[in-house]
């Protein structure tokens, strides 16, 4: 996800736009800029490849189940994009299942509050460790804890 196309590729499969040549034509993009991503997502487990024609062989890109979960995070990322950069409206608009315009956002289960990120507040977990990447953070949380 560390580049500008990687959510993009998602959101397209996550709406259908399966295949390779799609994903080309609809991203505007070179084949050559696209030509690893969907093998590095198959590798990461975020997308299966499914085989759709032999000769020549092509194939469809599904999100696999357990990855699917990236679509709420792919629809907040797109509704902060429609706010932010999309002066015009938004280029599509979801709708929930209830009929209404979909607007994404992130509640507690058992409270029903709202998450804000001034209302949240990070503390040590189980799986805390000092290594790449989360070396400073490991530091600071331990002397939280």
């Amino acid at each position: 996800m560390g580049d500008w196309s990687s959510p993009l590729v998602l959101r397209d499969i996550s709406l259908g736009i399966d295949t390779f040549e799609e994903l080309v034509r609809n991203l505007g993009v070179s084949r050559a800029l696209l030509k690893d991503r969907p093998d590095r997502f198959v590798n990461g487990d975020v997308l299966e490849r499914v085989e759709r024609s032999a000769r020549p062989q092509r194939f469809r890109y599904l999100l696999t189940a357990s990855r699917r979960e990236l679509v709420t995070v792919l629809l907040a990322l797109t509704q902060r994009g429609d706010r932010w950069h999309a002066p015009d409206g938004p280029p599509m608009v979801f709708r929930h299942h209830c009929g209404e315009v979909l607007k994404v956002s992130i509640t507690r289960r058992t409270c029903s509050g709202a998450v804000h990120p001034d209302g949240v507040s990070v503390q040590p977990g189980p799986g805390g460790r000092a290594a790449p990447g989360t070396l400073v953070i490991a530091e600071r949380l331990a002397g939280m804890a």
